[in-house]
């Protein structure tokens, strides 16, 4: 008898042409939270930020774009390179957390759901294709996809459409220097039933939220400088983030490959929310430590993150994209291979999940 499995059939991107350097910054004026100077150069906050994050420049969506434009475009990638029918697919799922912002104020605008938009973009009248949205902090889209591997799984759906879309700089106080880390973009996967005795498509998952003193580590407020309590931006605690990620962030996967029935030795690659380059890689290490092994090996953790900068939800599905469209030599993905896809965030939210190529 054979086995439901949720396999992944085809993936899209859209990542803005507009790429902003971090010389773009140089000109900046930042202050600290307390809305004093802060004593450095701009040059030397920009110089200190790539040594830390590793982004050279990033993504930014242009002014009469909007977040859901991206999820659309994305999403026709998907579709198309998936070579189904789009009146087919049950579900949309869009992860995000801002909706479609403008470039004039910080007001999200999700009314609508961006779902019902990125549906309405695609043209899909089918009536029983539900869309919906998913607000989950950057761990949003992998959240997507375990939600589209439970209702797969359980009968309620033969194909997702999973989409990851953000306009996040749009979200940023740019009196903040945590305003050059965040960019835009949009990723998204066609995710279908497949009856297979074989253990291939999403094998496992594990989520966590901690949600005590961690929920102030991302969140919203006032800009650094002239603050109006009408105007809130993305703020964040970067060492105390960094110290919670790299705390739970390797536990959190080395649980799901227990529960997937994997060892650390059985993954090809670990697609993990591009936030920081150097978070990411202590990560990596505190994740291989818990195994044993003294070193991650250098092929086990591909990003992009120098060129495309976090783009929060779309980080993960672009960085599957690029790989699996031949964007980003030397790696590349193949039959047989197991991927971890891994994220941190807003919540804060941890969560992974297992994925074996057919």
């Amino acid at each position: 008898m054979s086995n439901i499995r949720s396999v992944i059939i085809g993936s899209g991107k859209y990542l803005p042409t507009n790429s902003r350097p971090n010389s773009y910054f140089e000109n900046s004026t930042f202050y600290n939270a307390d809305g004093s100077l802060f004593p450095a150069t701009s040059s030397e906050i920009v110089e200190k930020f790539y040594a830390i994050t590793g982004i050279k420049e990033r993504k930014v969506l242009d002014d009469d774009l909007m977040c859901s434009d991206m999820g659309a475009m994305a999403a026709e990638m998907a579709i198309n390179d998936a070579g189904i029918d789009r009146e087919t697919i049950d579900q949309i799922i869009v992860a995000h957390n801002f909706g479609d912002l403008n470039t004039k104020n910080v007001v999200p605008d999700m009314m609508p759901s961006l779902g019902s938009r990125v549906k309405h973009k695609l043209g899909i009248k089918n009536e029983e294709c539900v869309a919906y949205d998913l607000i989950f902090g950057c761990p949003g889209w992998v959240q997507a996809m375990i939600q589209a591997d439970v209702f797969i799984k359980s009968g309620y759906a033969k194909t997702c459409l999973v989409v990851g879309a953000e306009s996040l700089e749009r979200a940023t106080d740019r009196f903040d220097r945590d305003s050059m880390i965040f960019a835009d973009g949009a990723g998204a996967v066609v995710v279908t039933r497949k009856d297979s005795d074989q253990e291939i498509g999403i094998i496992n998952h594990a989520t966590l939220t901690h949600a005590a003193d961690e929920l102030t580590y991302l969140n919203m407020g006032t800009s650094f400088n002239q603050p109006n309590e009408n105007e809130k931006y993305i703020k964040m605690n970067g060492r105390k983030i960094y110290n919670y990620a790299l705390t739970h962030v390797p536990k959190a996967i080395k649980s799901c490959l227990d529960k997937s029935g994997l060892h650390l030795n059985d993954v090809s690659k670990i697609l993990i929310h591009q936030a920081n380059e150097k978070m990411d890689v202590a990560i990596g290490e505190r994740l291989f430590s818990l195994y044993g092994i003294e070193h991650m090996p250098q092929d086990k953790m591909p990003m992009n993150i120098s060129k495309t900068g976090n783009s929060s939800v779309a980080t993960i599905p672009t960085l599957y994209d690029m790989i699996m469209k031949g964007e980003l030599p030397p790696y590349d993905i193949v039959s047989g291979d197991v991927l971890v896809m891994a994220s941190v965030g807003a919540g804060m939210n941890i969560n992974a999940l297992t994925y074996r190529v057919p």
